[in-house]
């Protein structure tokens, strides 16, 4: 069966969809385009108790809350146009709450640490596999459920591992080159040189992917922090704890929405 290497397209839901793989759960509506979408294809906002807003990645906050699409393109351009508040005050039927400048970057910034700590999660639990020789023989095996490429991995490196995907006979093998470079997947999982990602576990690749989808359809937006912690008074999930680095992440990640 055929494979193939989904190169990264921001904002391009179509690709790896959130909501293809949400199952048939609850439908929120967009206060920005109307839209109906399951939950885990949307970001839910709510205001902290500052006043301020805030995302709720985890969708598990209490409180009354707003959902909008996941498009960091769209959202940001809401932010500067002062559209997203006006649709908040419509939404919470009250006076225009304060938006922070940099809320689409945040959001982005957030996806990228939940998905890092569920492959964390994943790698802990012994249901992710390293190392190209390893990664060869388990694809040529049918063992590999999904495979997932650094974005700066190279090409050669890449069409060797997607030939061993094909001549393993599963069933859609499909592998995804990350919007993640692998100085940060390294980091993240901690390991040197992590380049390529192999998921044993079909469970484990459905939670992964779901995460991936909801990155990737969000886009990659020019000023996000990525890999710097968020600065005082900036709009950081406000389900962080006061842990770091992986740690703080696999907290964030854990089956998320209700």
């Amino acid at each position: 069966m055929r494979s193939a290497v989904h190169e990264p397209a921001p904002a391009s839901p179509a690709v790896l969809s959130p909501a293809a793989d949400s199952g048939a759960g609850p439908e929120r509506r967009c206060i920005l385009t109307g839209a109906r979408a399951p939950r885990a294809a949307l970001i839910r906002l709510v205001e902290a108790p500052d006043g301020q807003v805030v995302p709720d990645l985890a969708a598990r906050l209490p409180g009354r809350g707003a959902w909008v699409a996941a498009d960091g393109a769209m959202l940001a351009e809401a932010v500067r146009r002062g559209t997203l508040a006006r649709a908040l005050a419509r939404a919470w039927r009250r006076p225009p709450p304060p938006v922070p400048a940099d809320l689409a970057a945040c959001i982005g910034d957030g996806l990228e640490r939940r998905f890092l700590a569920r492959l964390g999660l994943e790698h802990r639990a012994g249901r992710l596999l390293f190392g190209a020789e390893k990664l060869d023989a388990a694809a040529r095996a049918g063992r590999l459920v999904a495979l997932l490429h650094a974005g700066d991995a190279a090409a050669d490196g890449v069409a060797k591992l997607e030939q061993a995907l094909r001549s393993g006979g599963r069933a859609n093998p499909s592998s995804y080159r990350l919007p993640i470079e692998r100085e940060r997947l390294s980091r993240a999982l901690g390991r040197d040189n992590m380049v390529h990602v192999g998921i044993t576990d079909g469970r484990a690749a459905a939670r992964v992917l779901a995460d991936l989808a909801r990155l990737r359809a969000y886009g990659r937006l020019p000023h996000a922090r990525t890999s710097a912690p968020p600065e005082p008074g900036a709009c950081a999930d406000p389900g962080e704890g006061a842990e770091s680095g992986i740690a703080r992440g696999a907290a964030q990640a854990n089956e998320g929405s209700e």
